[in-house]
């Protein structure tokens, strides 16, 4: 069974790494999910927001039985310093909808997990209110249901919005089950021409942050490995 579990959010997030793994598609609670397979290591793709992240989580943990749980993708940076491309192996993980914190015994910084798509007012509330680097929505979920089954767990994050970086209403596009209605978007945005540019950089930025995560995640394969074996200690 694979040593160490990966929950995302979104395939594309990691899809120049997973891209030729072996797709299984089995289900957990009464929901399907593909999971990606490749040696020891296994991923699921949750969809956003917290309740895809948990419900995901729990699938991944239940079916697989890893030693080591991360939470991994995309982040916003919450401290201007931070480019698209940087990656953030996270300390801390803060959820801000109860304050709670798990330290994850390695890495620096902190990474505040949002119920919400985080546009740059925000962005600068979180940065004072948490002294954090970057923001996601999932990864405190994931910490808590590693926690809840006495697993290893850790944060890797990619930036992939800067910290004024105008994000677009991508919040109203997000599905109940945590997908992401994509035609909807595009559509929207094709009738807005002042958000073409925006929307652009976006999906440029977004590119550059998945091919630059997965070659962190091969560059730090084996490191990433010790985690998992050194879970007991």
């Amino acid at each position: 069974m694979p040593e160490v579990a990966i929950v995302a959010a979104l395939e594309r997030e990691l899809w120049p790494m997973v891209r030729k793994w072996h797709v299984s598609g089995r289900e957990s609670s009464g929901r399907q999910f593909r999971f990606f397979e490749s040696d020891a290591i296994v991923a699921v793709f949750g969809g956003t927001g917290p309740e895809a992240a948990r419900r995901a989580t729990e699938a991944i943990i239940d079916l697989y039985r890893p030693s080591t749980v991360l939470s991994v993708g995309f982040a916003g940076a919450l401290d201007r310093n931070l480019r698209v491309g940087d990656v953030l192996e996270a300390r801390y993980v803060v959820d801000a909808r109860d304050g709670s914190k798990t330290d994850t015994g390695w890495g620096a910084g902190v990474l505040v997990s949002f119920s919400s798509v985080a546009g740059k007012e925000q962005k600068a509330k979180l940065a004072t209110a948490y002294q954090a680097q970057a923001v996601d929505m999932e990864a405190a979920a994931v910490a808590k249901g590693a926690d809840a089954r006495g697993l290893r767990f850790a944060a890797i994050k990619v930036i992939s919005d800067e910290a004024a970086f105008p994000m677009p209403p991508l919040e109203r596009f997000m599905a109940r089950d945590g997908g992401f209605r994509a035609a909807s978007f595009a559509l929207y945005a094709a009738l807005r021409p002042w958000l073409w540019r925006t929307v652009f950089r976006l999906a440029r930025n977004s590119s550059i942050a998945s091919r630059r995560l997965c070659e962190y995640l091969n560059e730090n394969s084996e490191r990433i490995a010790s985690v998992s074996q050194n879970a007991g200690e």
